[in-house]
């Protein structure tokens, strides 16, 4: 079992954009930066072998020490492709071995280990894990079939009915699907206030705190 999250470097007018507009681009890739900073310890303790995609440098990015620390022992990979859905599918690629692949975003800090492995449990090799977000997107995917994947090149990311198509794309690949619960991504200051409110502690919640103030 692995872990697989994909990401953005937190570099300010890179991430959080539409968050930026709002509270300014540093502090949007501040917020970026501890949201993936709780994604990769849950991910870490979830499983012993973690991958990260990366898209980006992390030289110059937001909380650059304390990833670096957070990636100690990670195996890390270029994102390649030039859609989301085709870099989405050479990650799967790229981290390959036996057994399920949890991947998850940098949009859910609140996700918990407990949930990643719950989604590796459910999976199997007929059937795919995908959990949905509110905003018709996706935050898990669990795979133990790397070219089940391949589908996720012709799914348009980002739009209301992203995971009504990723979910037929991995239905024609073969697999029955199971979904995750439902989460909420941050991608504005009232998802990210509302994801706070839920958490007790941990990077993000502090950081928000700190910038919303």
């Amino acid at each position: 079992m692995r872990a697989l999250v994909v990401a953005k470097a937190p570099v300010p007018g890179r991430v959080k954009t539409r968050l930026g507009a709002v509270i300014g681009m540093e502090a949007a890739a501040r917020v970026a930066a501890a949201a993936l900073l709780d994604t990769l310890a849950a991910s870490r303790t979830a499983f012993d072998e973690c991958h990260l995609a990366l898209d980006g440098d992390l030289r110059g990015a937001c909380s650059e020490p304390e990833l670096r620390r957070e990636l100690t022992g990670w195996l890390v990979h270029r994102q390649r492709g030039r859609s989301l859905g085709e870099r989405l599918a050479h990650a799967h690629s790229d981290a390959a071995g036996p057994g399920p692949t949890v991947q998850i975003g940098m949009d859910t800090p609140q996700v918990r280990a407990a949930d990643l492995r719950a989604a590796a449990a459910a999976s199997t090799d007929e059937t795919a894990v995908l959990g949905p977000a509110l905003d018709g997107g996706w935050w898990v995917l669990a795979l133990r079939d790397p070219t089940a994947a391949e589908g996720l090149a012709g799914v348009r990311m980002s739009r209301s009915d992203t995971y009504r198509s990723t979910r037929a794309a991995l239905e024609r690949a073969g697999l029955r699907v199971r979904s995750a619960p439902t989460l909420r991504d941050v991608d504005t200051a009232a998802d990210a206030e509302m994801v706070a409110g839920g958490i007790g502690g941990g990077h993000f919640h502090r950081t928000w705190r700190e910038v919303s103030r």
